[in-house]
């Protein structure tokens, strides 16, 4: 018994030798007195040509079997005659190991991706979403690979926190509480719910993540994040993961080099495990894929201040949609003119305090703070980060400036004080790196089982 992967990467091995494989039937064609089945079971891109012929005893038989039906087969493996392929296997036999009814809703047709996302258990299935979940899987691997080869400590984040990174407040309650007595009391103690105060499912595990920055110099985090915020684009999801960073004595500065160079490593890595998907993305998804990845691998990242960035925006013969203005956010069209005015990725650094989060470093201008965010060509933003206050004093006065409370985050504000040191980190959103790795547009067709608004199925 092998694989197909196995099969495909041993071919001399295994060519005029008999072997067994077991996967399920993709397509069916059905001759008088032969029959075509296009194999596969999972474990690479490629499928393999079964040939029989009515010279089995089986042959009426294997004729009625469907598409999606799990099979077992014994056969010989030979030069291809047909064009197509290299080698084909010349059935033996046969075994039907579970049947498929005719209604099965993966038929070897183009179905749409909307109709697909409602089939999302059987979706697995059918090309697209066997490329884009092999390299979801191979990216997970670059990442985790990148970071525990250069010494970081894989921190697992708690996912349900007292705390709010983003300060937004969107996020989703944790309670056990009698939410229809509540409704009719219009009264809520906290004191008396599971954790004995109010409590989330976590935005993000940044915070906790500098806990072990400081004492391990270097960690990271991987894993998934939740946001209640009623989107529906195509880049937001209620649930995603995180790829989270942090690094003591690491300035600004060191946090783009680590992001530039974490981006390019998994870049590479994909392009070279997952050869056959890229091919599949670049031919039926997004044309240019495969060079647009490594022309990224090859760019020199551009670094510059937002400051600059709106200066340059204003300059620009363009009639905007958004008006790009000093001390205000700037826009995906923005984005999109930026990266391809300096034709490559662009560092954008030292954006105006009063549009980014609390904890980044406040610059001696007292109005921007040392963050970065990442903009890529064809995707706009794709990673965030910053330098942290080390400041104990200057954090408080911040957090009092945006009324937030310090009761419950007192042990945040101690790092300051024991030992504390200049750190960094950064933030990716796994998701919006699968878009770009892949050229598929929608976030819902990169994550297995997309949690969106009104939509909570399997």
């Amino acid at each position: 018994m092998i694989d197909v992967k196995e099969l495909y990467n041993n071919l001399d091995n295994y060519m005029e030798k008999s072997i067994t494989l077991q996967g399920w039937i993709r397509n069916h064609r059905k001759q008088k007195e032969f029959g075509f089945i296009d194999f596969s079971d999972g474990t690479c891109f490629k499928h393999v040509q079964l040939v029989y012929d009515n010279k089995l005893k089986d042959f009426d038989t294997i004729q009625k079997y469907h598409v999606g039906c799990a099979i077992t087969v014994d056969g010989k493996v030979i030069k291809s005659v047909g064009s197509g392929q290299e080698f084909e296997i010349q059935v033996k036999n046969i075994k039907l190991e579970g049947d498929c009814p005719e209604d099965y809703p993966m038929q070897p047709k183009r179905h749409s991706n909307e109709f697909l996302r409602e089939q999302a258990y059987l979706r697995p299935r059918v090309n697209l979403f066997q490329a884009v979940f092999r390299v979801r899987s191979s990216a997970a691997d670059a990442i985790h690979k990148y970071f525990q080869d250069r010494g970081y400590v894989y921190f697992h984040a708690p996912l349900i926190t007292a705390s709010d990174c983003e300060g937004a407040g969107e996020m989703f309650q944790v309670t056990t509480l009698d939410l229809e007595k509540i409704a009719k009391s219009g009264k809520v103690d906290y004191s008396k719910d599971f954790f004995g105060k109010q409590s989330s499912l976590t935005v993000s595990g940044q915070l906790e993540a500098e806990t072990f920055a400081l004492a391990f110099k270097k960690t990271y985090t991987f894993g998934p994040t939740f946001r209640a915020e009623n989107s529906n684009t195509k880049t937001h999801a209620n649930e995603f993961w995180m790829i989270e960073p942090e690094i003591a004595f690491c300035d600004l500065e060191q946090d783009m080099d680590i992001m530039e160079d974490m981006l390019k490593y998994i870049v590479n890595y994909v392009l070279d495990k997952c050869k056959d998907e890229i091919e599949f993305f670049d031919k039926f998804v997004e044309k240019g894929l495969k060079d647009k990845l490594i022309k990224l691998v090859n760019s020199k990242f551009t670094r510059i201040t937002h400051e600059e960035v709106i200066t340059i925006l204003k300059k620009a013969n363009v009639k905007w949609e958004f008006v790009p203005e000093y001390g205000e956010d700037i826009a995906k069209e923005h984005e999109k003119y930026i990266t391809e005015y300096f034709n490559g990725p662009v560092f954008i650094t030292n954006w105006p305090k009063d549009i980014k989060a609390f904890y980044m470093k406040q610059n001696p201008d007292g109005k921007t703070v040392a963050a970065v965010d990442l903009e890529v060509p064809g995707a706009g933003e794709l990673m965030g980060g910053s330098q942290r206050e080390e400041s104990y004093d200057k954090l408080i006065n911040r957090m009092k400036e945006l009324n937030m409370p310090l009761d419950g985050m007192e042990w945040y504000l101690n790092l300051r004080k024991y030992g504390g040191c200049y750190h960094s980190g950064f933030g990716m959103g796994f998701e919006r790196l699968l878009i770009y790795l892949t050229g598929v547009e929608n976030i819902r067709d990169v994550i297995p089982y997309p949690r969106t608004p009104g939509n909570c199925e399997y």
